[in-house]
C-alpha cells in the first residue's frame, strides 16, 4: 500500500513538473529571423533590456528600439501595455537578460521572443 501511495506521489510531482516547465518554455527569434521580420512585420515591436550606457556602446542599437533595462522592466512593464497585441522581440547583449524579459513579457500576457544571441550575434551577422 505505502509503494501505491509512493508511486502515486511521485507521478503527481512528475506531471506537476512537467506542466510547469512546459508553461514557462521561452519562445525564441533567431537573428536572421528578427532580420526578415524586421522589413515585413509592422506590429513588431523590439525591446532592448540592455542599460543606456550599453546602447551607446560598441555594439550600438537597433533604430526604433524601445528601451527598459531589465531591473526596471517588471515595474515599467504598463508602459508596454500599447503594445499587447504586438509580437515583441526581446532583445540585449547576449540573450541571457532578454530571456529573462521575455519570461516576465509571458506572464504579463505579452507575445514575447527572445533574440537568441542578442546583438552580439546580431552584429556578427553583419546587421
Amino acid at each position: 500500500m505505502k509503494q501505491i501511495n509512493l508511486l502515486k506521489y511521485l507521478l503527481l510531482v512528475l506531471v506537476l513538473f512537467t506542466l510547469d516547465c512546459t508553461d514557462s518554455q521561452v519562445q525564441e527569434i533567431s537573428v536572421e529571423e528578427l532580420a526578415v521580420q524586421m522589413n515585413t512585420n509592422d506590429s513588431l515591436l523590439i525591446l532592448d533590456v540592455r542599460t543606456e550606457a550599453e546602447l551607446a556602446g560598441s555594439l550600438g542599437q537597433i533604430e526604433g528600439v524601445v528601451n527598459i533595462p531589465i531591473d526596471k522592466l517588471e515595474e515599467r512593464i504598463k508602459e508596454l501595455d500599447a503594445y499587447k497585441e504586438y509580437e515583441i522581440a526581446v532583445i540585449c547583449r547576449s540573450g541571457r537578460r532578454s530571456e529573462r524579459g521575455t519570461k516576465i513579457l509571458y506572464q504579463g500576457g505579452f507575445n514575447a521572443k527572445n533574440v537568441v544571441g542578442g546583438m552580439q550575434e546580431y552584429r556578427k551577422m553583419g546587421y
